[in-house]
């Protein structure tokens, strides 16, 4: 046994389950109990009492066109999220391992993003898609093209996708590389010697070596793809234009924050965690070997 006392453990570990209880679990059974109620305030004050709607807040998310359109687009972003944010954390980490000096650097240079304010990056890139005098209509200008409206209905989504996917590629290849650093050398200099390519090695050792934590990052990749909201928030506020860009994470932040109405911004909020809960479990069934 590595630890014969284990009280020490019980000290250190009671008050993060504590913190969990109060902060994080005692919460979300109080957001699925508001779910239920026609909810006037965040909390019950003398003459405006919550009155209790069972399961209409859940039949009106049924009914509701911007939780539909919300919806699509989060299955849209987790897609785009699994394919450009893993898969180029993918590749630039396999491209990266292959260098035998200059690894920290690549490594700072691609997290930066990480530690940069997403609300920053939002403003950023608010900026360059501003119609009048944006770095992107500058730039067409400079080239003679008329200016583009970059959030137009037909194309808001992809720009508010673009920088999302961007931010958080560093993520992914951090925890890519260091599973690749963790793949034994001895097979690729066997491999090299039987006459493998950089590329036969890469199919037949490095991805079948690195498929549990890869599986790992797609998980991540699609719950937190679920938890976007403050980059879209910035740069298309309230699911501008015409809603094209609404998310779940951005609809029911208005819905509760914006509009004031808390028991339909708590039943998207659970909505939320189940449908989460369903992707990733979807993602385990189709990546059997990552509990293994």
């Amino acid at each position: 046994m590595l630890y014969k006392k284990k009280f020490p453990l019980v000290v250190f570990l009671v008050p993060g389950l504590i913190l969990m209880l109060v902060f994080l679990y005692e919460p979300f059974i109080e957001n699925i109990i508001n779910s239920f109620y026609d909810m006037t305030s965040f909390v019950e004050i003398p003459g405006r009492k919550w009155r209790f709607i069972g399961t209409e807040n859940y039949r009106k998310l049924l009914r509701d066109e911007n939780v539909r359109m919300a919806l699509v687009n989060s299955i849209k972003m987790m897609g785009l999220t699994i394919i450009f944010q893993v898969g180029t954390a993918l590749v630039f980490a396999i491209l990266v391992s292959w260098l035998k000096k200059g690894q920290g650097f690549f490594r700072t240079v691609y997290f930066f993003p990480i530690v940069i304010s997403a609300t920053a990056i939002g403003l950023l890139f608010k900026l360059f898609y501003n119609y009048n005098g944006g770095m992107l209509n500058q730039l067409l200008a400079a080239f003679g093209r008329a200016p583009v409206n970059w959030l137009a209905p037909g194309r808001a989504f992809i720009m508010i996708a673009i920088p999302t996917l961007w931010s958080y590629v560093g993520f992914y290849f951090v925890i890519l590389l260091a599973g690749l650093n963790d793949i034994p050398e001895d097979l690729y200099e066997a491999a090299k010697v039987d006459g493998c390519s950089k590329l036969e090695q890469v199919f037949h050792i490095t991805l079948p070596l690195l498929r549990g934590v890869l599986c790992t990052c797609i998980i991540l990749a699609v719950t937190g793809a679920l938890k976007v909201f403050d980059l879209p928030w910035v740069i298309a506020p309230k699911g501008a234009p015409q809603g094209k860009t609404y998310i779940l994470g951005t609809l029911m932040y208005e819905q509760t924050f914006s509009i004031g109405n808390i028991d339909y911004g708590s039943a998207i909020a659970f909505f939320m965690v189940i449908f989460g809960f369903l992707m990733s479990q979807l993602v385990n069934k189709l990546n059997p070997d990552i509990n293994s």
